[in-house]
């Protein structure tokens, strides 16, 4: 190869690495700061104070899920458990109390309208709202949404207010940037960012549990604040930590703005939220469900049971059929109906697409409002595991009578009888001695049960006596075997 060969080859090679590097640089740029937006958003981002009459004990409890902990002969000590306690955050006393709970909200319009997490004013007696000037305003609670944990506020101002947009939520990726602001700890007007970690998370909270998870740090005090894109619009309701010392490891939770945004707009409207709801409870498909009804893949939300007189059972759904459309949207997992069914207008009808015995079916539902908590609570007909179910702590096992949607749902054959196990605490007892949901318990103690009250009645009994563990007949597809398991402390 002449020189001439090699300058060109070494060129182009060096032409090539320099293309190719250029996606690479941009993908890894980092922003240059988000100062402009801040000074755009800020304003409109509140602190929340509520006033709770209440004894000491539950103080914990109104602050909602995130928990400051001081570590036991710290010098500073002291110092934090005034500044807490003058903020309404100390430690619980006992005794009856007038608490505080902080939280953080952001105008959504000029005439004063605030979002805020359920959390932060759940059972108070008065609420407030601070400016980021400092200016206390009294707010009014328009209305409240427990099941995604948001509620809208008023306030009356002499002048405009300003207020924030709302950006799409579904349009966000993982990878993009975010912005939280609030009032973490009560410190007032602070900025933490980070990135989008990952979509779609539940973490059982509710039916419609869609969160993006954000690693831009949220502390206590940050519930009910917004999260901002890189326009400043805002994408997320910051509203719940994960975390093993109660402040941030970098694991957070937002309700996406497009479920919020629908939400805030039912609130403004008439102070409530009507939802579609037909009448099922269903649980999640696994891999051996799916083999035994003949699917070839775990897909679907699977039926348990029907609630009588309701949309889904004047349809003719049953116990044990999987749900694999519905108003022509597919549902790849268990939590993608709930949310589908919520968000479709009551009065309308909707063809749901269903696998029952080796074929698909379709039928045809219609809508009705979602029922409040107490009704569903009387008429069971919300979604989540078997019906008749009972959770067994010493055990660490959630219970279920074996009837035809159990049987059907975990192949449990007629000739069996006893309580199945519908789920098993992944760190309790049963689970270290093997137990896994689709076992049945025939006997506790040596003595047969039949519906999952009984189990828990042995298991008490056997804990009362002073048994450290009790004996549990298992049947598993027909192999049957005793297995000690210890007790845990109720």
């Amino acid at each position: 190869m002449t020189t001439t060969s090699l300058a060109r080859l070494s060129a182009a090679l060096l032409v090539g690495t320099a293309l190719a590097g250029a996606p690479l640089a941009a993908a890894n740029a980092s922003p240059e700061g988000f100062a402009d937006v801040i000074k755009k958003v800020a304003p409109a981002v509140v602190t929340v104070s509520s006033t709770h009459h209440m004894m000491r004990d539950d103080q914990a409890r109104m602050q909602g899920p995130e928990q400051f902990q001081i570590p036991e002969g710290s010098p500073f000590g002291e110092m934090f458990r005034r500044f807490f306690e003058e903020h309404g955050q100390g430690r619980p006393r006992q005794g009856p109390s007038e608490g505080t709970a902080l939280g953080s909200g952001f105008i959504v319009d000029a005439q004063g309208y605030v979002v805020t997490n359920n959390h932060v004013i759940d059972g108070a007696d008065d609420v407030k709202v601070t400016l980021s000037d400092g200016t206390e305003l009294p707010a009014t609670i328009v209305g409240r949404d427990p099941v995604t944990d948001l509620a809208l506020l008023k306030i009356d101002s002499d002048r405009d207010l300003p207020y924030v947009q709302w950006g799409d939520s579904d349009a966000v990726e993982v990878g993009d940037w975010v912005v939280a602001v609030g009032n973490p700890f009560g410190l007032g007007g602070s900025v933490t960012a980070g990135i989008v970690s990952a979509r779609g998370r539940d973490i059982g909270s509710g039916p419609l549990d869609d969160f993006l998870q954000i690693d831009a740090p949220i502390n206590r005090g940050n519930s009910g604040g917004p999260a901002f894109d890189g326009e400043g619009k805002v994408v997320g309701v910051n509203t719940a930590i994960l975390s093993p010392s109660g402040g941030s490891v970098g694991i957070g939770f937002a309700i996406p703005s497009d479920l919020a945004q629908q939400v805030v707009a039912d609130l403004m409207d008439d102070g409530r939220v009507e939802r579609g709801w037909i009448g099922v409870r269903i649980q999640e498909m696994s891999k051996e469900l799916a083999e035994g009804m003949g699917l070839d893949a775990p897909k679907g939300a699977l039926v348990a049971d029907v609630t009588p007189g309701s949309p889904a059972a004047n349809a003719g759904v049953q116990a044990g059929d999987v749900i694999l459309a519905f108003g022509g949207q597919e549902i790849e997992h268990m939590g993608d109906l709930p949310r589908a069914v919520a968000g479709t207008k009551p009065g309308s009808e909707a063809r749901l697409t269903v696998w029952r015995g080796g074929k698909e079916r379709t039928l045809d539902v219609k809508i009705e409002p979602r029922p409040d908590e107490d009704q569903l609570a009387m008429t069971d007909g919300g979604s989540g595991g078997p019906a008749n179910t009972l959770e067994s702590d010493r055990l660490g096992l959630a219970l279920a009578e074996l009837n035809p949607a159990s049987r059907q749902a975990f192949q449990v054959p007629n000739g069996v009888e006893g309580v199945v196990v519908a789920d098993v605490a992944p760190d309790g007892p049963a689970a270290e001695r093997g137990l896994r949901p689709g076992d049945v318990i025939v006997q506790v103690a040596q003595e047969k049960v039949s519906d999952p009250a009984e189990v828990a009645k042995l298991v008490d009994e056997a804990a009362e006596a002073g048994s450290k563990s009790v004996s549990l007949l298992v049947n598993r597809q027909g192999d049957v075997s005793f297995v000690a398991v210890p007790l845990a402390k109720a």
